[in-house]
Formats: structure tokens, sequence, C-alpha cells
């Protein structure tokens, strides 16, 4: 058998192997810490952290998005500002936890995060889960490339933990061990996406988005029970391809049932590009070690003008609220701020400039079990528009699809009155009046 692996390699990768206490020991007052996101998050670690400030350690600062569960330095209040956190994008255990003051959130959009990152408060050491070295002497940062790639060049001490569980994948995700400060073995299982419901609205907004993608045409979907629908009812179309910000188990789902074969793309043909990938073990199980799948950064994938680049190309995103002249909010609920901006616009504008291309937010007619109409006269006090007017192209409800790309105002009423839900339309076109929005 050929020998890959330079000589001491073995040696030097075992030789940095510490206890999560002698990791932890590491950090130091004043520390700026980033992550592994989704599947590569450091959970052990983080699991472990809030112990540090008992050793004295204060005016840490961590940068996550999504954390996959509500770990005690996030949880305890009476840490206090020793451990303060910064996020890119909300989940549920930082968006509960704002009142405190010590969770904040920075405006981004994803394809620029890392920059964002940097100029706001750099990080200084990062700290993931990966594979175990392969026979070339490399590790691997398997299910996320968001801002990884560029922690890993930037910060002076990187602790990894090492994961079985943790599939390989292609792409950038390589590292080698060289590279690595300390490694700790860990063995849990990583983590999973939630299963969304799909609702009978979801299944009729599904309905009109699949009529809108075509044989040969290149996806994105976000992720929830949407997304899922969409799939759903794209079981039986034709030489799909993917790229995406996020591959989710819809997604894979599309994959092994032969509808994605990337066979028509002209942007890396015959291959699915993500930024990261999030979902089921299933999910884990077919990307590990499949060639046809490349993970890379989000600075690349999410470029705008890398996404135009994909012809045919189908972005499919969410939305809590749209205004008549189509802004779209997809992060905030009034003045709280809900989740992130994440790729919405990277891919509404990506989208908007490639050939062909059609960016739909697909969105429920309503909220709040029927009583507030999320097509909206105006956006609510203090909400953001995650996706400028100028470059919408399309919304679907479950009553309909409205094209609003290239149309005046007075049509973009028109046409999103027509696919509210019903009982809001009378009120909707009054309001409208009201404000002249003619």
């Amino acid at each position: 058998m050929p020998q890959f692996m330079k000589a001491g390699v073995r040696e030097l990768y075992e030789s940095k192997f510490i206890s999560y206490e002698e990791a932890l020991h590491k950090l130091k007052s004043g520390d700026v810490i980033s992550m592994g996101s989704y599947g590569n998050e450091p959970m052990g670690l983080l699991r472990k952290l809030h112990t540090v400030v008992d050793n004295g350690v204060e005016d840490l600062t961590v940068w996550m998005g999504f954390p996959a569960e509500n770990y005690p330095f996030i949880d305890n209040d009476e840490i206090g500002d020793r451990i303060r956190i910064n996020s890119i994008f909300y989940g549920g255990p930082l968006r509960n936890k704002q009142y405190t003051k010590r969770v904040t959130f920075v405006p981004n959009n994803l394809h620029s995060a890392w920059q964002v990152m940097a100029n706001n408060k750099k990080p200084n050491v990062f700290m993931a889960t990966v594979t175990p070295m392969d026979r070339y002497g490399y590790v691997a940062l398997s299910l996320s490339q968001q801002t990884e790639l560029e922690m890993l060049d930037t910060c002076d001490l990187i602790i990894l933990e090492v994961n079985p569980k943790i599939p390989y994948t292609s792409g950038t995700v390589r590292i080698p061990v060289s590279k690595v400060d300390y490694f700790i073995q860990a063995d849990y299982p990583i983590s999973t996406s939630p299963v969304y419901p799909v609702t009978p609205e979801q299944e009729a907004i599904a309905t009109n988005v699949a009529s809108l993608i075509h044989d040969g045409d290149t996806i994105q979907l976000g992720i929830g029970g949407l997304p899922d629908a969409v799939a759903e009812k794209l079981m039986n179309h034709n030489d799909l391809g993917i790229y995406t910000e996020m591959l989710g188990t819809a997604m894979g789902k599309l994959m092994w049932a032969g509808v994605v074969n990337n066979s028509k793309k002209n942007f890396y043909r015959n291959r699915t590009i993500a930024a990261f990938c999030w979902g089921s073990q299933e999910l884990y199980d077919y990307v590990n070690d499949n060639p046809m799948i490349e993970i890379m950064p989000s600075g690349y994938v999410n470029d705008p003008f890398n996404i135009a680049k994909n012809n045919n190309f189908v972005s499919v995103n969410s939305a809590l609220q749209i205004d008549l002249t189509g802004q779209v909010c997809s992060e905030k609920i009034g003045t709280m701020q809900y989740s992130g901006t994440g790729g919405a616009f990277d891919f509404a504008y990506g989208a908007y400039h490639a050939k062909n291309g059609r960016g739909i937010i697909a969105i429920s007619s309503t909220a709040k079990g029927g009583t507030v109409s999320r097509i909206q006269p105006t956006l609510s006090l203090g909400a953001a528009v995650s996706i400028s007017r100028n470059v919408v192209d399309t919304i679907v409800t479950e009553f309909g699809i409205a094209r609003i790309r290239d149309c005046s105002i007075r049509q973009r009423v028109e046409r999103l009155i027509s696919i509210a839900h019903p009982d809001f339309r009378a009120e909707l076109r009054k309001e409208a009046d009201q404000l002249m929005m003619w």
C-alpha cells in the first residue's frame, strides 16, 4: 500500500490530545471565541465552557449563531458579563436571552459574515468538532464552512474535538493536523435539525412553488416544514441541480431519489454545492464520502455574483412579513430580533441576476392562528427590511402566485392583495387607499 502520510504525522497528531479541563485552562480573560457551526459545533467544550468563570476567567466574548442546545453558559444569567455572546443568527436559546443584554445580534448577510465578525470583534480562539485524521494527515470540518476557514487562518489558538460520528465530505474542509494546537477525543451524537410538521397551508404553498420550478433547474431551499413540502412536490421532476447555503434533509431526499443529478448545471456541473449541511442522520450517512457533494465557504457560495452564475436558478426562502410594495422582513417580529438575514438577501440578489433566474418568497398568508395577515400595507414598527423590494421577484402564498418583479407600486399592491387571505383583502385595499399606495 502506498504511504500517503508524512513520517511523524501520526505521532504529531496523537501528541496534541488533551482533556477538556486542560483545554479550558488554555482560555484567558479577554479572549474572543469563535466556533464551528451545526454538525461541527464543539458541543463537549460548550457544555463545560461556563466552568471557566470559576477559574477567574472573565470578559470572554463568544461568537455563535444557531446553538444546538441551551448550554449553561447561555442559560445561566448569574454569569453576567463574564461571558458575552455576539450572534450572526439567532436560534431559540439566544433569542430567549436577549433580555439579559448578554446576547446581542450583529446584522450581516452571510456572504460577508466573516468580515463583519472580524471588524466588530475579531476572534483569537477557534473551537470546533472534526473527523478523525485521515490517511493523508488531515482532519475535516465536514459539515460547515460558513466562516470556519477564515477563523482557521486568523485565530491564534485552535482547539478541535475529534468525533468519529462526523461524516467526511469534499470541498474546502480539510485541515492539516500541523495547523491545530490541541485535540480532544469526543464521541457523542452530532447535531441534527428539527423535524417540522407540514401544515395544509404549506402543502398548498408548496404546490404553487413547485409549479415555478422546471426540469433542469438549479435550486436553493431553506429550512423548515415549507421547504420539506416543496421537496416532496418536486419528486416527479428530472435533472435538478443544487447550489445552496444549507444542504438539508429535504434536498437529501431529492438526491437519493435521483431527482437531483446536477447534470444540467452550467456552474459546478455534476456536483452539489453548499456552505453547510444540517439535517438527519440519514442525510449525514448519504453525504459521507460522497464525491459529488462539496462544502465550501459561505463567502464564496453565498456571494451573489457566484449565485448569479447558475443559469435557470430558483431560490426558495420564507419570510415573517411582507408589505404591499414588496419589502420583505425575514428576521424580526416588530422590534424583537427573531433570527437573522442569513443568506436570504444573497440568494434573492443572485437569483435576480441569474440567466432565467427566479427568486421566490414562500409565505403563509396569516400568522397567530389566522388572526394576523403576513401581508401588510407597511412593515411593523421596528421590522427590518431583509430583502429590498428592488430585487424581490415572486411572492407565493397558499392563495396564489404574485410576480412583482419589474412591477409598479400599483401593480404590486393589486397582485399582493390578490394572494392575501380573503379575510384581510378588503382591509388591505382600504388601507392602501388611505396611504395613497397607488
